[in-house]
């Protein structure tokens, strides 16, 4: 699964219980990640644990980041799962978006 803009890319990896959304940056060797891990169930929903998001100095100030947040809740939206966001850059997205209160576990 692949989510581009004109100099960004979004790519979605499972890995065994969780999983990484990976932003690659036209023209740039580094990469940022949102790493989230099961979080079981909660309401019959599944629960994703959005643990952590990194970003590479190299690649900063370009809205990265966000756009790895807002990709793991378009998923959720279209997908159906809660998001914990243990994560503090991505809790923060959350308190600066009410509308995505119904996602959070």
């Amino acid at each position: 699964m692949g989510e581009q803009s004109a100099d960004l890319t979004i790519t979605h990896h499972v890995q065994g219980t969780g999983g990484r959304y990976v932003a690659a940056v036209e023209g740039a060797v580094e990469q940022g990640y949102l790493e989230w891990e099961a979080g079981g169930e909660r309401d019959g929903k599944e629960v994703r644990i959005a643990a952590h998001t990194i970003v590479p100095r190299a690649i900063g100030g370009r809205g990265v980041a966000a756009a790895l947040t807002e990709r793991l809740v378009e998923d959720a939206r279209r997908q159906g799962f809660l998001i914990r966001p243990d994560c503090s850059y991505v809790a923060r997205k959350f308190s600066e978006n009410p509308d995505w209160a119904p996602l959070e576990a």
